[in-house]
């Protein structure tokens, strides 16, 4: 089963710098993250951007759709920053049906050495590879549903979204 692996950018590709103690792109870790994890899948990893995620506009968004749709392969995992990342699995939701798509993300760059990014991605690679069509959001373990998944800012885990109109209680 072939698979596609965007880059986008987000905490998953970050680096510290430790003269001026910012964070800043080099380079994606995916393929390193692949082989330390020694997956045995046949993906395909392609950088579409190496931005914030909170820098990321429509313009961003649709070259990450227009990526999707023209991608041979029906499976696809997309690494993204987690504060937008909901925002972007709507956008994909609402305009993609005959695909798979899992976005993924962290919280701790990888860099770091205690990073959940090589956990997320994992699961992210099994879920893109069970789940029938769609667009999906694999964190914490867990899998959401483009309609239904936010970042809980307060915990920093994501989780189900009440639906409007609904309350929890």
């Amino acid at each position: 089963m072939r698979m596609r692996l965007y880059v986008t950018g987000g905490t998953f590709d970050k680096e510290y710098d430790e003269i001026n103690g910012r964070l800043y792109f080099k380079d994606t870790h995916v393929r390193e993250m692949l082989r330390l994890g020694r997956a045995n899948v046949d993906i395909e990893v392609r950088t579409l951007m190496m931005i914030d995620s909170l820098e990321m506009n429509e313009n961003d968004r649709e070259i990450i759709h227009k990526s999707c749709v023209e991608a041979d392969p029906e499976r696809i995992i997309i690494t993204h920053g987690t504060d937008t990342l909901a925002v972007t699995a709507r956008y994909l939701g609402e305009r993609i049906h005959d695909k798979t798509v899992v976005l993924v993300g962290a919280l701790i760059p990888y860099t770091f050495g205690s990073s959940d990014g090589l956990f997320n991605l994992g699961s992210a690679i099994a879920f893109a590879q069970t789940l029938p069509h769609g667009v999906y959001v694999a964190m914490n373990g867990r899998c959401f549903d483009w309609k239904n998944v936010r970042k809980n800012r307060s915990t920093g885990f994501f989780e189900e979204q009440t639906p409007p109109g609904e309350r929890e209680g």
